[in-house]
Order: C-alpha cells, then structure tokens, then sequence
C-alpha cells in the first residue's frame, strides 16, 4: 500500500457493475423476460437469462478482473519467427469464455447456440468489458467473424471455419483497413485473383487487424476485404474473402502465407494485439469468396454495425467500472473538513463529504449509466428486429437499430471517456498514477472512439444517411418512442417538466432535421453535414435524456411500494440531473447546426 493512502490501488471490492442496476435495466427498464413470448426465446425464462450474466459476472470478477494490471503491463511481443506471443492468461481467459458458450450465446441452436436475445448478452459481456475490455474483445471478433461465414457462407465454409470458430478453436478477425486508406474502403488494394479450383489467391496488406496474430489458438480466420482483379474501382468493386492464417489440404493443416508485419503498440486494451498482416508475399495465400462478389462491403456491415454495438457496450462498461472505482475511493479517501468546520483541527471528512466531489461522481453516474441502458435499448431493437412477431414489426425495429446503431456506438465512447477523466479527477493526484486504476480505464477508453468508425463518420452516418432515409420513417419511428415514453412517465407521476422538456427536444431533432435535410435535398450538401458531429451530439444527448426518463418511470414505479429506497431516489436525481445540465444544451448545439458557424469550413491549413 502506498503511504498515505485508504485503499489498495486494486481493490477486489468493485463490483464493475452493480448487479441491482443491471437487474433493473434488463428487467424494470427494458423488458427482457417479455421477449421469453417470442417464438425464438420461448425455451428461455428469466431463471436462464439470469444464469447467464451471474456466470459471466463470476467469470468477470474472479479470471478477467484480477488479470487486468498484468495484462495491460504485458502486451503482446512479437518473436522472429513472426509468431506473436501473448500472457498465458490471455490463453485462460479465452479458453474460459469459450467454456462458458460465450462465443455462440446469441447464435442458433442448430449452430451450437443458446439462441439468448442480444438484450441479455450484451448485459452479460459488459461485465466482462468492465473486467478486461481487451480479453472481451477478441471473444467478440470471434463470435462475429463466425457469424458473417453463417449468414453468408458455403456449407463447406461453415463446417470448416465457422464451427472451429463458436467452438472456441479458432479466433476470428475483421481485415478491412490498409495502410494508404485508412476508413475509405472504396480504396483499397488488396488483390484477389481466381484459381480454376473455385479459390482465390490473394495478395495485399492490412493494419490494425485486431486479434490478427497471436499463440493462443490452433488457428485464425480472417475475413478480409479485397478487389477481384478487373472488378470497378470504388466500393462496388469490393468483396469478401474467408483467409485462415492455416488451411486445409486434405488432412494437414498447412501455411496459408499469411506473415505478420510488426505489432502497433497502443496505449489501451493493451492485451489484444493490433498488427500489420501481408498476404501472398510468396504468392501462396489461398481464399475463398464469402457471398457474393462485389458485395463485400455491404456483407461486412453486418459484423461492423455488431462491432459498433459491441464497442459502445465496452464503453459503457469502462465509464461504469471506473465510476464505481470512483465511488469507494471518494469514500475511503479522507481530506479536508466540511464547509463551515469552525475547528480546524477536527477530524477530516471523506472527499464524497465535498459537493464538487458529489458533482463529478454523479455526472459519471448520469454518463455511465445512461449509456448502458442506451446499449441495452439498441439491443432489444436488434431481438426484434430479428425476432419480431410479424414483418411490421421487424421493419420498424430494424428502422430504428439503424438510427441508434451509431449514437450508440459513439456516446459511450466519446462521453464515457469523459467520464473515465473525472475518474481520475475524484482520485486527485492518485488519478494519474499507474499504481490506481483510473488512468488504464481511460486509455482503454479513448481507443473507443476510433474504433469501428471515428465519430465523425459516425457523425456523417447518422445525418447523412440514416435520419433522412426512407423520407425519415426512422426519425419518425425514434420519436414515436420518446414520446410513448414521456406518456409512460406522466403516468406513474414523473416530474411533468421532464416529461415536457423530452416532447419538446423530440419535436427540436425532428424540425432541425427536417431543415437539414432540405439543405441537402437542395444541392448544399457541404452546408447539411458541416456540423454533422454536433448533430450527433444534439441527438445522443436527446436519446440518453429518453433512457433517463425510462430510468426515472420504472424507479417511480418501485418507489411507489418501497417508498425511500436509496437506489430509486438515486436514479432520479440522477434523471434530473441530465434534465437540469445536459439536454439545455442542446439548443445551442441546433443553433451551430442551422447557422452553420463556419470557422473551421474557411479555415486553410496554412492559417493554423
């Protein structure tokens, strides 16, 4: 223990999530067992959703949360024979998940799944985000990578890769970007060539390639985006190829040429490596087509848009965990007296005594948890998207997944590492330190907004595309449930101004949108998307003020009979807390948007 301090730097008592709150989203919030009616989750009840996250959440608290120091301190090392090595506990913790059927949880039962709704998945692995974000992160490329081979494979590839994969046996990876292109994937140069055989041979480099070499498993399957040879350039001209770092020749598996270039060295999620890969360098790197050519990228969509969930889950879960880090130092930490102490001497008070203090807590409290159940909602439109009783109303959820695909994706990121930064704020000059906590949370964070998109193309996505299409049937649909929601709020005695100030946010978006988008529609396409990113910002605060005032209904609910409980009356301090604070701003963030304050437009680079 370092001299002066209360509490060990890591403490077994975070719980990473508080089990009570997550039991209240999944069920007072979000309705998990009401999925148990639909035809695909009929064989679950809540007994097996609750089965599910206590599993995950011992797993996350007893393997994946001790580990976390050693593996953020040892990261992967690449050996010369191009083989990167990793922790051995990487190896447990792997193997574990894979034991646990978290690989396969949300897949069919004809593939090996549970068939368990993304709702209670995604709930379960923000423990495990919460304990070690990078060891999560490969399990969720894996699961992925199968996926894409399920949803678009041959049987052949199936049997041979997507199995091997939800088994636990192979680890999968995402090979989209190139060194030269960066997020423009019409770009790329990653070449593949027909063999008469029906395979490819494939030639070209990828970066980033998270999980894309490592010594854990027998072996690594790569779903890499390529253009056929004589294919058009841009986008169209990109399809999808399945690529195991080892193939199959009749009983053997062999080399498949596929050579690790180096190891990029990032300043989170340490323990999962990101590398460079060459394939074809000796030009003996076998492919097989996934789907259909030229229709790769919008293949790869489907693991990119789970990925953007999944990595807004991680968010949150890191905003979460170090807020609760937060909490029990700020109640273990004593310095100071109380305003207005006339005896100097007296004994100090704990720094939560400090309303400043107070302040930081429950603004990360507002963030974390606000973000969690935005996830959370964004899943349960994946279940019935996917399971929904009838077309309508799988048309209306799909709608509605692809609006909140990239708010949820990007709020968590981008305010969860603010929240991290307050973390370190409340632990003063132990914050910054390596031998607390709060400074590796918020390395692993800031890796969050770049991942599976920056914010700004997020930002782009969000109003160049998905709130003005179909002529806004998705906007239309999002406000359709804020305002069931503020109905649902007035009903059980909510504060009625919250409920107000959500109608009027809601008809704010929908009018500002609306002129955005006829800004567009009339050539000034620049002049619409300028202030995209503050858009998405307008929008994510106005969704998160909607999962507030969901929060505060279902606390007002339990307060009703239980009149004084701590836990409820914190969950509405902390809605009015983003009521008083938060949603306010967005009228200034709508006025940038429709003035369109053009600084950094006109600004020239040789102005900076």
């Amino acid at each position: 223990m370092l001299r002066g301090t209360t509490r060990m730097p890591i403490d077994a008592t975070n719980p990473l999530l508080s089990d009570r709150d997550v039991d209240f989203l999944l069920y007072d919030v979000h309705r998990a067992d009401a999925l148990c009616a639909l035809p695909a989750f009929a064989h679950h009840d809540r007994g097996t959703f609750d089965l599910t996250v206590q599993t995950l959440r011992r797993l996350a608290r007893t393997l994946l949360f001790p580990s976390l120091r050693t593996l953020d301190a040892t990261p992967p090392a690449l050996d010369a024979d191009g083989t990167v090595k990793l922790h051995p506990t990487m190896a447990r913790i792997f193997a574990a998940l894979a034991d646990a059927g978290v690989l396969s949880a949300t897949r069919p039962l004809d593939v090996g799944g549970q068939q368990l709704p993304s709702l209670v998945s995604t709930a379960a692995n923000s423990y495990l985000c919460a304990a070690n974000a990078s060891a999560a992160g490969l399990a969720m490329l894996t699961t992925e990578a199968a996926h894409l081979l399920e949803s678009f494979g041959t049987p052949w590839l199936r049997e041979t890769f997507m199995a091997p994969l939800y088994e636990g046996r192979f680890t999968g990876t995402m090979c989209l970007t190139e060194p030269h292109a960066g997020s423009s994937l019409g770009d790329i140069t990653t070449r593949a060539r027909p063999l008469a055989d029906g395979t490819w041979r494939l030639t070209g480099s990828k970066i980033f390639i998270s999980g894309g070499e490592h010594d854990l498993t027998e072996n690594i399957v790569h779903l890499v985006l390529a253009r056929i040879e004589g294919a058009p350039e841009g986008s169209r001209g990109v399809s999808l190829f399945c690529v195991p770092k080892r193939r199959p020749e009749g009983a053997a598996w062999v080399d498949n040429d596929v050579r690790c270039a180096g190891v990029l060295h990032k300043i989170g999620w340490r323990a999962l490596p990101s590398v460079a890969l060459n394939f074809g360098e000796g030009d003996d790197c076998v492919a097989w087509l996934v789907g259909s050519p030229g229709r790769g990228l919008a293949q790869m969509f489907q693991m990119m848009n789970a990925a953007r969930i999944g990595v807004g889950g991680s968010a949150a879960a890191v905003a979460y965990v170090a807020f609760r880090e937060s909490v029990l130092y700020a109640q273990s930490r004593p310095q100071g007296r109380a305003p207005g102490a006339r005896d100097a001497q007296g004994p100090q008070v704990p720094i939560v005594a400090h309303a400043d203090v107070r302040r930081m807590l429950l603004r990360q409290k507002a963030i974390a948890e606000g973000a969690l159940s935005l996830v959370l909602a964004t899943a349960r439109q994946h279940d019935l998207a996917e399971h929904g009783d009838d077309d309508a109303v799988r048309t209306r959820a799909r709608r509605l997944l692809d609006l909140l695909t990239p708010v949820a994706k990007t709020f968590p990121a981008e305010r969860g590492f603010e929240a991290n930064a307050l973390a370190v704020q409340v632990h003063g000059g132990y914050g910054y330190t390596s031998e607390y906590l709060p400074e590796l949370w918020m390395r692993d964070q800031k890796l969050n907004s770049i991942h599976e998109g920056t914010t700004g193309i997020q930002a782009l996505d969000l109003l160049g595309r998905k709130v003005v299409a179909g002529g806004g049937e998705a906007l239309a649909i999002w406000r359709d449930e804020l305002v069931a929601t503020s109905a649902d709020a007035r009903a059980v005695g909510v504060n009625p101004a919250w409920c107000d100030a959500l109608d009027a946010a809601a008809d704010a978006v929908s009018a500002l949108t609306l002129e955005l988008g006829a800004r567009g529609l009339s050539g000034d396409v620049d002049g619409m998307l300028a202030h995209a990113t503050d858009y998405l910002d307008l929008f994510a605060t106005v969704c998160v003020a909607w999962q507030w005032l969901a929060q505060a209904a279902a606390a007002q609910r339990r307060l009703d009979d239980a009149p004084g409980d701590a836990f409820y009356e914190g969950k509405l301090l902390a809605a009015q807390y983003w009521f008083g604070t938060e949603l306010p701003r967005i009228d200034h963030l709508a006025r940038l948007c429709r003035e369109g304050e053009d600084s950094f437009v006109r600004l020239r680079t040789d102005q900076l």
